[in-house]
């Protein structure tokens, strides 16, 4: 396996700023890992309420995250400011893989780069169901163009 190397902010659709807290920073005076996987979370679900695709209560479908993976490789600490970016790799029948970036202060080089996968599943069966036509369109928008079917999916901001 080959070691992975920093993505460019530029190859990424979507970007989200995300504040470091200083409860963020572990004893070794940098970012604890366990928050990288909540800024996944974080940019993700925030970009889902952005589009009007994610309701907590009444949506019939749920994403599950079924795979996450983060690979390191400068040090984040609190006051540092972070830019999550968002990209989607693969789209399946029931699945979603984000692949997220996170940027520290002004950098154009990933600090963390990794994937997030969400498997949607009916809300009281947890069985998979297919994505919803909604989310499936909205998704296409952040793929890679060498991963979309159009090539197009070139949006970013």
């Amino acid at each position: 396996m080959s070691k992975p190397v920093p993505n460019a902010r530029s190859a990424y659709r979507y970007l989200r700023d995300i504040t470091t807290r200083w409860m963020d920073n572990d004893v070794y005076g940098h970012v604890n890992n366990v928050i990288y996987y909540s800024w996944f979370d974080t940019v993700v679900n925030g970009w889902l309420l952005e589009q009007g695709l994610l309701d907590f209560e009444q949506c019939p479908t749920v994403g599950l995250v079924v795979d996450t993976h983060c690979s390191y490789f400068s040090s984040i600490a609190f006051p540092d400011r972070v830019r999550a970016g968002l990209r989607v790799s693969r789209l399946g029948g029931s699945s979603v893989c984000y692949e997220v970036g996170l940027f520290a202060n002004d950098s154009t080089e990933a600090s963390a780069q990794g994937h997030f996968v969400h498997v949607y599943v009916d809300r009281t069966t947890r069985r998979p169901v297919p994505l919803p036509p909604a989310l499936r369109h909205a998704l296409e928008t952040l793929m890679l163009a060498s991963a979309h079917p159009t090539g197009v999916g070139t949006r970013t901001g």
